[in-house]
């Protein structure tokens, strides 16, 4: 087999996975169904442009104008990614009409290629064969490049924004989602620049390293997609987002609330340190922390107040966290068992479950980075002190 026919094969077999993969995406029942009608797009629009490599040069030849069209539709790729993180990120996401403009750079380049490429006029054999080097193609490619890197930095700055105020607003972890979210962000961009090497690889006159380049691309585009394939199947139902109206409490404290006891008392500490120790008998009175999925608005909802007061309270007038405030309280719950030797028969595993964590890399973290000492460790350490 030739490299041309074995990229062809590569090629095939990976728009053929992605059509399953959309398929259980616009089947599958879920409540994340925008999310998934967005996400099952972007594949479409992937599929259609691997799709390149296997597509005849006599249909090419007879449809020019609409293989140039394909083409394009590369410009859709990365902002239709960027919408469906948002989705993911905002449980209150809605499509909007100024969601459209992220297809600015696309429609702008159509109208460019109108006027010559697409014209009738225009000698469409002679533009194949030289293609990389006329004007539009070369504006194009500096385009993707320009628009691909802009998006990667928006994505990772939104996926940053959401883990803060995520973790500002929630007492369990959201490690698993970022991680995902970050990951696949990674891997489309690896994929993306290989792909980036290959045309700057059209310029050069390295024409084997090109077929090199060029079969070693697909191969790595088929792994890539199966490896997506099963994180998606593994985080399917896994995401739980924030409303779009949260902000980081840096922001909402100076310009973006109306004034709030705690802010038109600032300087009456008394008044601070009353609400901070009603929420610590609070929490030890009631352990509301035994909730794993314990969020700052069902605590501020337990203690009758507003949530965003709530939130100042504990991310600005005690500078910690809401997930790490209420970390702390599972921790010294947990020491408690590990030291109660009544409770010895409980294994770390019991414990971590018991005191609210639903997660044990986030249980061990949490109590090493109060302790300095695995569970474990503590356990083996107090009782030879006792």
């Amino acid at each position: 087999m030739d490299s041309f026919n074995f990229q062809k094969t590569i090629a095939i077999i990976s728009v053929f996975i992605l059509f399953l993969l959309i398929i259980f995406l616009l089947t599958a029942d879920s409540n994340k169904k925008l999310s998934n009608r967005l996400f099952a797009g972007y594949l479409i629009l992937t599929a259609v442009d691997a799709s390149g490599a296997f597509i005849s040069n006599t249909i090419i030849s007879i449809h020019t104008s609409i293989e140039v069209f394909r083409w394009t539709m590369i410009l859709l790729n990365i902002p239709l990614f960027y919408v469906y993180v948002l989705s993911l990120c905002y449980e209150d996401f809605q499509l909007k009409t100024k969601y459209l403009l992220h297809c600015i750079p696309f429609v702008v380049l159509n109208l460019i290629l109108v006027f010559r490429i697409y014209s009738n006029e225009f000698d469409k054999r002679f533009f194949f064969r030289h293609h990389s080097e006329t004007a539009e193609m070369i504006i194009f490619q500096i385009m993707i490049e320009v628009q691909y890197f802009l998006y990667v930095i928006m994505i990772i700055s939104l996926l940053k924004k959401y883990k803060k105020i995520y973790l500002e607003n929630n007492s369990f972890s959201t490690n698993s989602v970022y991680k995902w979210l970050f990951q696949i962000t990674i891997v489309f961009a690896i994929v993306h620049y290989f792909g980036t090497f290959k045309n700057i690889l059209r310029y050069t006159d390295y024409h084997q390293l090109l077929i090199f380049v060029n079969g070693f691309l697909e191969i790595i585009a088929l792994i890539a997609i199966s490896w997506f394939v099963l994180q998606s199947l593994k985080y399917s139902e896994f995401f739980k987002g924030i409303t779009s109206e949260v902000e980081l409490v840096k922001g909402f404290t100076k310009t973006h609330i109306p004034k709030t006891l705690i802010q038109e008392e600032k300087n009456n500490h008394s008044i601070i340190n009353f609400q901070v120790e009603m929420l610590k008998k609070y929490m030890i009175e009631k352990k509301p922390y035994l909730d794993p999925s314990l969020s700052l608005q069902n605590l501020a909802s337990q203690i009758n107040m507003p949530a965003r007061e709530l939130s100042i309270l504990v991310n600005s007038n005690m500078n910690m966290r809401f997930f790490d405030f209420v970390n702390q309280y599972r921790i010294e719950n947990a020491m408690e068992l590990l030291q109660n030797h009544s409770k010895s028969d409980l294994t770390a595993l019991e414990i971590l479950y018991k005191v609210g964590f639903n997660s044990k890399s986030s249980f061990n973290t949490a109590f090493k980075k109060h302790t300095s000492l695995t569970p474990s460790e503590y356990r083996k350490t107090y009782s030879k002190i006792y």
